[in-house]
């Protein structure tokens, strides 16, 4: 499959009513009018998201609301973000953060950092990058933020902190800590992710950095990419080919999930109303389903099945070993915070809108 271009999917009525519907949230938009957001990941699922949604607050409610995306294509850029390469309110600097900033010439407001590499065969191929990534790019975007008096910094971090569920709680508070082997490949995303968290906070006890942290559940929508190799979104291409869907497992894992514009919402609502140096949770109960169950649903909105297939050893390196990973998101919607789709709700609009923008 070819990749969604920013015209296809901006053409269409579903995604445009999941912008609008972020828009009518709970959310002081005014505290974003004549100023910056810098947003590292800019082409990633929650990145491009992000951007097409302060893009349309800016057409729509003239926000006047500058965005630098940071992304290390600017090819890449270019193609998604075709409809603002030239906006006055949009720049993109190419660079990879891992090793320097200098590109960004310009002071910003506020700080998104979402660049990440985030699925499983990223992790086994590239175990170096998705460590850097983390802490070395977490490390120049708070010097940078220090460094020019950034009024608040987002660090979008993962579930994945919080390791193996120990057997002692049904769903993982902000407080809680699970186990994690830390002498394995797979363990370079959530350690980078807890390193990064630490780094948050010697920043803000250092530096007095204004810093909120998002932990997301594992996030799906329409902005998911062609290269993501998580299962779900597997599932995803696999059901909208026809094909049947490939469990790697015996998908008895138990996860909490998020469509993209929760998710996006949960990041601005951390952003926006966030306590400094506190975490936040992004999930809901009525997305909190085992991976089997989500691949059935899939086959049974595509008119396929389910299948089992052993993973690749590349594949299975890359894996997560835990087995119940639930969020509880209360800490969030005590800030009125809800997300808007269930699962099934969810799976549907994506699956909608990829059959409508993807090329086959």
């Amino acid at each position: 499959m070819d990749k969604v271009t920013d015209m296809m999917l901006l053409e269409c009525k579903e995604y445009i009513e999941d912008l609008q519907n972020v828009i009518g949230q709970d959310l002081d938009w005014d505290s974003l009018r004549d100023k910056s957001v810098l947003i590292s990941g800019s082409t990633g699922m929650i990145g491009t998201f992000c951007i097409d949604l302060i893009m349309l607050l800016n057409r729509e409610y003239e926000l006047n609301c500058r965005i630098v995306a940071l992304g290390r294509n600017e090819q890449k850029a270019k193609v998604r973000f075709t409809q603002y390469w030239d906006h006055p309110l949009f720049t993109f600097r190419a660079c990879d953060i891992t090793k320097n900033i200098d590109c960004i010439e310009e002071t910003v407001d506020y700080i998104l950092h979402l660049a990440s590499n985030t699925h499983p065969r990223a992790y086994a191929t590239d175990p170096i990058g998705t460590v850097t990534a983390n802490v070395l790019g977490t490390y120049q975007l708070l010097e940078y933020a220090a460094a020019h008096n950034t009024r608040r910094f987002l660090f979008a971090s993962s579930v994945e902190v919080y390791g193996e569920n120990r057997g002692d709680a049904a769903s993982f508070t902000e407080d809680y800590c699970g186990y994690i082997n830390c002498n394995t490949l797979r363990a370079g995303y959530p350690e980078s992710k807890r390193a990064g968290e630490a780094l948050c906070q010697a920043y803000i006890k250092q530096k007095g950095l204004d810093i909120v942290i998002s932990r997301l559940s594992r996030t799906y929508g329409p902005t998911l990419l062609p290269t993501d190799t998580k299962a779900l979104s597997q599932f995803l291409h696999k059901g909208i080919a026809g094909e049947d869907i490939v469990l790697k497992s015996d998908g008895k894992q138990f996860f909490s999930y998020s469509y993209v514009a929760d998710a996006v919402s949960g990041i601005l609502y951390c952003l926006l109303k966030g306590k400094c140096g506190e975490a936040y949770n992004i999930s809901d109960a009525e997305s909190d389903i085992t991976l089997l169950e989500l691949a059935q649903l899939i086959a049974e909105e595509c008119g396929t099945k389910v299948v089992f297939d052993l993973p690749d050893v590349i594949e299975r390196q890359g894996f997560s070993t835990a087995t119940v990973a639930v969020m509880d998101s209360s800490k969030l919607q005590s800030l009125r915070w809800k997300a808007q789709h269930d699962i099934r709700g969810g799976i549907e609009r994506t699956l909608r809108m990829l059959k409508a923008t993807l090329k086959t």
